[in-house]
């Protein structure tokens, strides 16, 4: 087995396609059709189902891959700091959920460096699928919240798959809507005044629970609900249909724009659950490289002046 044929492996599993693959990687796809069959053979395992319409992983293959992205992953940070690396980008990615500061202290970390020598990526993209990214090496860190709700089974994930939780700020529940909402004025804002409002939130696909939701109190039972998959399209919803959301608080104007605001939710009820603890995850024991650094110090710097300013 060599890094190569890895290295053509996990460009596979990525595109989902051997054609696609074999372009990415600058090889022909005869060669690389062979690399896989002689890395299949020797591992005694079949990695890809091969069908008309594609290829996916199986579920030793699925396995395999993770395993693949960890080995590469190594590779590429001692080739990054002991190995001539040529043209070769350096690389960092973040997978987060729907959090706009996230994404405006990604845009300034990219600011610093030079970006013919990274290839940057950012995910918004749901929990689960945040805690995947992170522990495949898709991404490099991974932004989401806990809470005395879901704190028990998010870290039971986490540890599983030899994650580090690093908290960045605490804050409690605020009521997200727009400033023409009805409610916008009022000084906070409690359960009973929003059952006649629709509640928006951010689907989490067929595997969805309340412990995967990007709200805080999901377990609530609210009369009117609508999911969403992006940011735009809950901001137009808001608009659109007075709708809200239960979140942080933390506001990034300069993304979402002007139109929006954050008004203290107060509630007895939910009083024990409504802390939200956000923070970043991260491979265990391992280095986040110079552009993590500078992302996490960005992260720090924007949600200080959140905290002051609540």
């Amino acid at each position: 087995m060599t890094l190569q044929q890895l290295r053509y492996a996990i460009g596979i599993a990525e595109t989902g396609s051997f054609n696609k693959a074999a372009e990415k990687l600058y090889i022909s796809q005869p060669s690389l059709t062979a690399a896989i069959r002689d890395l299949e053979d020797e591992m005694n395992i079949l990695i890809f189902n091969r069908t008309s319409r594609g290829v996916s992983l199986t579920n030793e293959g699925e396995e395999f891959i993770a395993y693949a992205r960890e080995l590469y992953h190594h590779y590429e940070i001692v080739m990054d700091k002991y190995g001539k690396s040529g043209k070769r980008k350096k690389k960092f990615a973040v997978s987060t959920q729907h959090y706009s500061f996230a994404v405006k202290s990604f845009v300034e970390t990219v600011k610093l460096f030079d970006t013919d020598k990274y290839e940057f990526a950012i995910r918004e993209t749901r929990t689960r699928e945040v805690i995947e990214d992170v522990a495949s090496f898709k991404s490099d860190i991974g932004i989401l919240y806990l809470s005395d709700f879901n704190r028990k089974v998010i870290q039971s994930l986490l540890n599983a798959r030899d994650l580090a939780f690093h908290k960045l700020i605490e804050c409690k529940a605020y009521v997200y809507l727009w400033k023409g909402h009805p409610l916008a004025k009022q000084p906070f804002i409690t359960f009973d005044q929003l059952a006649d409002y629709p509640c928006l939130s951010f689907e989490q696909g067929d595997n969805s629970s309340f412990y995967f939701a990007e709200e805080i109190l999901s377990t609530s039972e609210y009369n009117r609900t609508i999911k969403a998959n992006d940011r735009a399209t809950m901001l137009n919803l808001m608009i659109g249909l007075n709708g809200y959301t239960l979140c942080s608080g933390i506001i990034c104007e300069e993304l979402n724009g002007s139109d929006y605001l954050a008004v203290p939710f107060k509630d007895k009820s939910a009083e024990a659950h409504r802390v939200m603890e956000i923070g970043y995850i991260s491979k265990r024991n391992m280095l986040l490289g110079l552009a993590g650094e500078r992302y996490v110090e960005e992260l720090q710097k924007y949600l200080a002046k959140c905290e002051r300013a609540e």
